[in-house]
């Protein structure tokens, strides 16, 4: 079964995101775990955790079906120490504020190397800090979202994702997830049931099938290859339709959150609809 739904605000607090994402017809939802753009949030109240918690169980949604999305100032692969301790540790507080909501998932951007170092110092760099997360917390899955390769940001290629894993310690607590816009700007064309084959094929081989645990479902305003992220409502971009009936109709995307982050609020529950008649 597909679990389809959007990534919803926290305005107000982290316990509205689950009513939000039942309001739209969501099985599945994201959300950030505090403000995006601080490194430091007051911690959760124990009225905020009971209020999530309760609002989960009436929306219906389970908890292993949330993805939550680190911060975007975290950035693991910094080549200066003193500023990547900085995200280590608001990393760490992340996983651990997902560990009192019951989110077992949380993903994050891998980081940018800032034209300082080459690709494989960053990665390793990024290796480090995931171990090191890891080591300092319990349950949470560490996420690795794929990325469109702009700027200086790796995660822009399948060979990175793998090397991220072949380093990380605990290999049970890692994984990733595929932004389609990002996958398509990257340079991976999977607009034809050929290409598409091709591109799935190409991930099982170099990352593993095992290893995915969500996926960000968005088009592209952007043209294939041009390491630009910006995202679009499905069908309304230069992906089209055909790639998104193909994923709701291949079986290994069951049983995991499938997110929208198209740029239109007013129409997720459209596109939820929509992907979900694909799955038929």
């Amino acid at each position: 079964m597909k679990y389809i739904g959007a990534h919803v605000s926290i305005e107000g607090g982290i316990f509205n995101a689950p009513l939000r994402a039942q309001k739209i017809g969501a099985k599945a939802f994201a959300c950030f775990t505090k403000n995006q753009k601080r490194w430091v949030s007051k911690p959760y109240t124990i009225d905020d955790i009971s209020n999530f918690k309760n609002n989960l169980h009436v929306s219906g949604i389970s908890a292993q079906h949330i993805l939550a999305h680190s911060g975007y100032l975290i950035n693991l692969g910094q080549p200066d120490e003193e500023r990547r301790k900085i995200s280590i540790d608001a990393l760490i507080d992340e996983v651990n504020r997902c560990e009192q909501l019951g989110i077992d998932k949380l993903i994050f951007h891998p980081g940018s190397h800032l034209r300082v170092v080459t690709e494989e110092e960053c990665l390793d760099y990024i290796a480090e800090s995931i171990n090191l997360v890891l080591g300092a917390t319990n349950k949470v899955t560490l996420v690795v979202e794929n990325t469109a390769g702009q700027g200086s940001n790796l995660g822009y290629k399948f060979e990175h994702l793998a090397h991220l894993i072949s380093k990380t310690n605990d290999k049970t607590r890692i994984g990733v997830g595929i932004d389609t816009c990002h996958l398509f700007v990257s340079g991976y064309d999977f607009r034809t049931k050929e290409k598409y084959k091709k591109v799935w094929d190409q991930f099982h081989e170099i990352v593993g099938f095992g290893y995915l645990k969500g996926m960000h479902i968005n088009d592209s305003k952007m043209d294939l290859g041009s390491s630009l992220d910006r995202h679009e409502s499905i069908g309304k971009g230069k992906i089209g339709l055909e790639p998104f009936r193909l994923l709701m109709q291949d079986t290994r995307f069951e049983d995991m959150p499938l997110i929208l982050e198209t740029t239109d609020p007013t129409i997720w529950e459209q596109e939820i609809e929509l992907l979900y008649d694909f799955c038929e």
